[in-house]
């Protein structure tokens, strides 16, 4: 195996948690979401290329967590294998954040790792005391207006989408009671399975569908009733996010779980975020991505192991 270097915090890596919210429409929760307990963990997060015959421009990428309102990630350790000729960062669009790994050539049989350890603090949310004031907001901000469109699996445009959003908030005042209309139609009425993802009109059809689905109906519902949307992408798990303004035309993003029942306007502590949206462009990729995943290329056969993994509590 190739030696691994180790470096901390002030190497390539040092700016991974730089915080990205502001260019999406994050502010500090201040009149917003209601920060909470906060809990702690380590994470291993990179790859393990194993060459099963001569290897030459060897390309990977995996994405990374960052900094939002609710959660902070800071650097603790980086390895990198003394094969790897480059890593780079790479914020796409919504904040995203990749490592771009290069590997100008492998011989049959070497191994190449590169690793990040990084803590993240998560905080719990809950919603303001009072919610009378939030409403839709008139002229959305350029930078969310995917939050108001289609995207993959998420058909908001469909007249079906657009019709039953109108049927669910038209006895509804309040920005905050037409949003919770939606999440509470979707819980009564679509039915969780583990089925496969299918997408937001074949969901409504069947009447029940997988946890992506459920966050994907409630996302679509919300943009057809003109308010900003987006999914929030935890290990193993993803739930809402949708976009109210204040009294004073500030901005605030809100969490909403759909397979879990909770409190409307709640989260958990529990997860490390990922990365937020489901309209991603991704260079490497033809088509919008709703979830950006780890990605290889190159000459040769690498046969590559992802991580992704909670270390034990020190």
């Amino acid at each position: 195996m190739k030696t691994l270097r180790i470096m901390l915090v002030c190497g390539w890596l040092c700016g991974l948690a730089s915080p990205l919210c502001a260019q999406f429409g994050d502010t500090a929760p201040s009149g917003g979401p209601v920060l909470g307990a906060e809990r702690t963990q380590r994470w291993k997060i990179g790859m393990r290329i194993v060459a099963q015959t001569p290897c030459f421009d060897v390309f990977a990428t995996v994405p990374v967590p960052t900094n939002w309102p609710e959660q902070d990630v800071k650097v603790v350790e980086e390895q990198l294998a003394e094969s790897v000729a480059r890593v780079q960062r790479r914020i796409l669009e919504g904040g995203v954040e990749q490592l771009l790994v290069a590997m100008p050539q492998l011989n049959a049989g070497d191994q190449s790792e590169v690793y990040v350890t990084v803590e993240v603090t998560r905080r719990a949310l809950s919603p303001p005391a009072d919610v009378s004031g939030y409403r839709v907001p008139e002229r959305v901000p350029r930078e969310l207006r995917k939050c108001l469109a289609a995207s993959p699996m998420i058909d908001c445009r469909q007249r079906k989408v657009r019709d039953l959003a109108k049927e669910i908030t038209e006895n509804h005042d309040g920005a905050w009671q037409k949003v919770e209309a939606l999440h509470d139609w979707v819980q009564e009425n679509i039915e969780h399975s583990n089925d496969k993802v299918k997408g937001t009109v074949a969901t409504l059809q069947a009447k029940r569908g997988h946890m992506e689905d459920l966050t994907g109906l409630f996302i679509a519902l919300c943009r057809a009733a003109k308010v900003p949307a987006r999914t929030v992408w935890v290990p193993d798990y993803c739930y809402a996010e949708f976009y109210l303004e204040d009294s004073a035309g500030t901005g605030f993003w809100f969490p909403c779980e759909l397979k879990e029942k909770t409190v409307f306007g709640t989260a958990s502590n529990d997860h490390m975020i990922l990365q937020k949206g489901d309209n991603i462009e991704v260079p490497e990729k033809k088509e919008p991505q709703r979830f950006v995943r780890e990605f290889i290329k190159g000459k040769g056969q690498p046969q590559v192991t992802f991580v992704r993994q909670v270390l034990p509590a020190s």
